[in-house]
C-alpha cells in the first residue's frame, strides 16, 4: 500500500514513536475535563499549530471526542490553507504515515466524494505539503487506532458547505459511523502577519481574544457554516474558514444542534509577543 509521509513530524510533533506517545499523555494528563453528558459527540475543530503551541488544545478536543461516542469507522478531516477560488483536494487511496503507524484511506467514502464533487485528487507521492491535517493524524490513530480516514481540503466558498452536509448523508447510506474534525487556527495577529488594526500590546491581545476570535467561534458554536467562512473572509479571523464551515454543516446533518466550546488559547500564552494566533476546541 502506497504511504503519505509524515512532513511535519520532527518538527511540528514529535517523529519517535515513544516522544509522540509521552507528550499525548502529558497533553491527556493536562486537559481540560470533558464535559457530561456522554454521548452523542459526533465532531469538533481543532487547532493546527505545532503542538508546542496548540497540541493541548487538539488533543482535549479529540479526547473528549473517543469519551463521547463509540468508536468510529471512519474519521473525515477537513483542512488545509485555502482561498476561495482554490479547488477542493482528496486523496482517495493508500494511507497517511505517523508515528504511531499508519491510517489507512476510507477508499470507497473518499472515491464516492471524488466523483461527486470536483476534487484535486492527491496520491501518496503527489500531493501539496500542508500541516492542517497532518498534526490531527497522531491523535486520530492514537484514539481512535482502528478507524480509517478521509483527508479533504476545502476552500472558504459556499459550495464546500455542499460538500461538508454531503459528507454526512453518505456516510449514513455507506453504513459508516464517522466523526468529523475540522481544523483551523483562529486570528493570525500582528507585524509578522501584515494584520495589525489595534497596534500590539495588552490592548490587541484583548481584542483577539474577546472580539475578533469570538465572533467566529460563535459562529461555529452556532453550527452556522455560511457565517464562519464570511467571518473568516471579512474579519481574518479563521486561516481555514472552509474546513471549519464544512465541520459544522457535516455535524449539524450528523445530528448535533451545537457547538461546546472545549479550550480557548493563544501562542501568547505560552511565548508572549507582538505576533501571536489564537486556537479553539469545539466539541459537536
Amino acid at each position: 500500500m502506497a504511504t503519505r509521509r509524515a512532513d511535519f513530524a520532527g518538527s511540528w510533533y514529535p517523529a519517535d514513536r515513544s516522544d509522540c506517545l509521552r507528550m499525548i499523555e502529558a497533553f491527556s494528563a493536562n486537559a481540560q475535563p470533558c464535559p457530561d453528558g456522554g454521548g452523542g459527540r459526533v465532531g469538533g475543530i481543532v487547532p493546527h499549530a505545532g503542538w508546542v503551541f496548540s497540541g493541548q488544545t487538539a488533543c482535549n478536543v479529540i479526547q473528549c471526542l473517543q469519551a463521547g461516542t463509540a468508536a468510529p469507522d471512519t474519521v473525515v478531516l477537513f483542512g488545509r490553507h485555502l482561498h476561495p477560488g482554490s479547488p477542493n483536494y482528496i486523496m482517495i487511496e493508500g494511507a497517511w504515515e505517523t508515528p504511531l503507524g499508519e491510517l489507512e484511506i476510507d477508499e470507497e467514502m473518499a472515491s464516492t466524494l471524488s466523483r461527486e464533487f470536483p476534487f484535486e485528487v492527491e496520491t501518496a507521492h503527489r500531493y501539496g505539503q500542508d500541516n492542517t491535517i497532518e498534526l490531527q493524524l497522531p491523535f486520530v490513530r492514537h484514539f481512535f487506532p482502528d478507524a480509517r480516514i478521509v483527508p479533504m481540503g476545502v476552500p472558504p466558498a459556499r459550495e464546500t458547505l455542499a460538500v461538508g452536509e454531503r459528507t454526512a448523508e453518505l456516510a449514513g447510506s455507506l453504513g459508516r459511523s464517522i466523526v468529523v474534525l475540522g481544523s483551523t487556527d483562529l486570528t493570525h495577529y500582528g507585524p509578522n502577519y501584515g494584520f495589525a488594526p489595534h497596534g500590539v500590546g495588552e490592548q490587541a491581545v484583548d481584542w483577539v481574544r474577546n472580539e475578533n476570535d469570538r465572533r467566529v467561534i460563535d459562529r461555529m458554536l452556532a453550527l452556522d457554516g455560511e457565517g464562519v467562512i464570511a467571518e473568516g473572509l471579512r474579519n481574518q479571523n479563521a486561516c481555514c474558514a472552509g474546513a471549519a464551515a464544512a465541520t459544522a454543516e457535516a455535524a449539524r446533518r450528523l445530528g448535533a444542534d451545537h457547538g461546546l466550546e472545549l479550550v480557548y488559547a493563544m501562542s501568547y500564552d505560552i511565548r508572549p509577543d507582538s505576533s501571536f494566533v489564537g486556537y479553539v476546541g469545539v466539541l459537536f
